[in-house]
């Protein structure tokens, strides 16, 4: 147990202060559930073919035949074109001299041209959508993979900036002025006239959902203590944002208008600002910032929930030199270019950056795709959602008993294996197929609670929302490319599992060189790290000489000062 655990054992594991903390911070992580998969009914693409203008007088006959066959990619079947017609003029001109189309006219000599008048959506699942309400089909089809990528390059930019503001700021200040910014910037979207408007507010939303996802996580890892904080980090964020997941459908079923469906997804933001007031800033940040006097308040504070006696002096002279060392630290101006300084914590973050990459690849590409499978849409994304639960309650079992090297490495290496296998699935089987999928979700699910509580625990304190925020930030490339996944489907079906499944099942092998840090106090200093490699590193990893001889002046002159 470190210093600072020690100087608070006195509060005990899960008083009244612990449970208010957990529950809060969880109860503000739900409205992150919303925003990247509310896309897929926002944007998704009802069935649809080229408009025949009214004023346009044809047969019923021609009126019907008017729309040119084509093979489809996936099924292979004859179905009517999406983005061609037969020649109007062609067309009107057989239908006034009353000959029948296949009987009088060969369909196969008609020329065919673009839908010049627009196109004829069928509204019997969807009153609009975004893809609707701007004709982002055919030619512009190439915008709906876009726009969820717009999102997360909002959200690669809110993990590069949030997590060294929330290091500078405080977690919690941080937390609720990204949480406003999401709420307000997803009520702006409501009155989008343009899909580029639409995108450029999406972008803000996305920037602020990691923002106070990252923020709340680290402030619960930091607040909780040892046990509770690795079913707060595993299963209790994770819970919470699956509710927001599941939630989701249920709003789109009931609300079939875009616009009307985003406006209900506000509100849960908005509930969360009376939060300020109950939610205390991070000790541990306020002993890294020199604040020892707000720590202790703090932890005062907490006491007196807990009905349990504080000391009268919490942080004894060995805590003090503790915050010293972390003040020597953080003034030296702790970024994101620590992460490259030495080779232990260089070949760390370039590991778990891999890590996070592939497993943000095949969660969000699983979960966006759901509108592509068979059956009810709605169905699908709820089913997707409900795998969640069990799969976070694993990730608990696992991180509380299990390897944290092995959890990772078996639920990505499993993960691909089920992508994998898809591919090997009559095409009549589509239960199975979709079963498989499921199972691979689940799997990938389980790894994505893990990876986000192992990072936190390999990282210092003085280091941890940064790189949090950086690894988060370095996963985004694959979700921005995530959407693309899904697109490769009209190519070929079984392209996007083959690709995601090889990389999930590699990258799952390589989180095997991960250091180990079951049963490990969370590292309060750089100089505390586990080593890197975990399973071939000889000798434990050490400061340098010139890194010792840094710390050890800033030390001696804070002291005189």
């Amino acid at each position: 147990m470190n210093d600072y655990e020690a100087a608070t054992g006195f509060l005990g594991e899960w008083g009244r202060f612990q449970q208010e903390v957990f529950f809060l911070l969880c109860l503000s992580i739900i409205p992150n559930g919303f925003p990247a998969l509310s896309v897929v009914f926002l944007a998704d693409t009802p069935p649809h073919r080229c408009l025949i203008p009214a004023h346009v007088n044809l047969t019923a006959a021609w009126r019907n035949s008017s729309i040119p066959l084509e093979v489809d990619s996936q099924s292979g079947a004859l179905v009517p074109s999406k983005c061609a017609r037969y020649k109007l003029e062609d067309v009107a001109n057989f239908s006034d001299r009353g000959l029948l189309p296949g009987v009088d006219v060969n369909l196969a000599n008609v020329s065919t041209e673009g839908c010049m008048d627009g196109w004829e959506y069928d509204k019997s699942v969807y009153t609009s959508t975004i893809i609707t309400e701007w004709d982002l089909v055919c030619d512009d089809r190439w915008k709906y993979p876009l726009t969820s990528s717009i999102y997360f390059c909002g959200v690669l930019t809110g993990s590069l900036v949030s997590g060294q503001l929330s290091d500078r700021y405080g977690r919690k200040i941080v937390l609720f002025v990204t949480i406003a910014l999401q709420t307000m910037a997803t009520f702006l979207q409501v009155f989008s006239q343009t899909w580029v408007m639409f995108c450029a507010i999406h972008f803000i939303v996305g920037l602020g959902a990691i923002s106070n996802y990252v923020s709340a996580f680290v402030l619960g890892t930091e607040i909780l203590g040892p046990r509770v904080r690795t079913i707060f980090s595993t299963a209790g964020v994770s819970l919470f944002f699956c509710f927001g997941y599941m939630l989701l459908p249920l709003l789109a079923f009931l609300i079939r208008d875009w616009r009307m469906l985003l406006l209900s997804l506000v509100l849960p933001g908005f509930f969360c600002i009376p939060l300020w007031w109950f939610i205390p800033e991070s000790p541990r940040w306020l002993l890294s910032q020199g604040r020892v006097s707000e720590a202790e308040a703090v932890i005062r504070n907490a006491a007196k929930r807990n009905k349990v006696a504080a000391p009268s002096v919490i942080f004894s002279p060995p805590q003090e030199n503790k915050v010293i060392e972390l003040q020597s630290e953080q003034r030296r101006a702790h970024n994101i270019c620590d992460l490259f300084r030495s080779r232990n914590i260089r070949w760390l973050s370039v590991t778990l950056w891999l890590v996070w990459n592939t497993v943000t690849i095949g969660y969000f590409a699983l979960s966006l795709n759901t509108a592509n499978l068979h059956g009810n849409a709605y169905f699908n994304c709820f089913l997707s959602a409900l795998v969640e639960i069990p799969a976070y309650t694993l990730s608990w079992v696992m991180f509380r008993w299990c390897s944290r090297r092995l959890s990772l490495s078996s639920t990505l290496f499993s993960g691909g294996v089920f992508l994998l296998l898809i591919q090997l699935v009559p095409a009549n089987l589509v239960v199975l197929a979709i079963a498989l999928e499921m199972m691979g979700k689940f799997a990938v699910t389980t790894a994505f609670a893990v990876v986000y509580a192992y990072t936190a625990e390999l990282y210092p304190t003085v280091l941890r929302n940064t790189a949090l925020g950086t690894c988060s930030m370095a996963s985004r490339v694959g979700s921005i490319i995530a959407p693309y996944f899904i697109y490769l489907r009209s190519y070929s079906v079984s392209l996007p599992y083959i690709l995601m499944g090889s990389l999930t099942a590699l990258v799952g092998l390589l989180s095997l060189l991960l250091p180990e840090t079951c049963g490990m106090p969370l590292p309060d200093t750089i100089t505390h790290m586990q080593p890197f490699p975990g399973c071939c590193q000889k000798k434990p990893h050490s400061i340098t000489h010139v890194e010792e001889k840094e710390n050890s002046a800033e030390i001696k002159s804070l002291v005189v000062t």
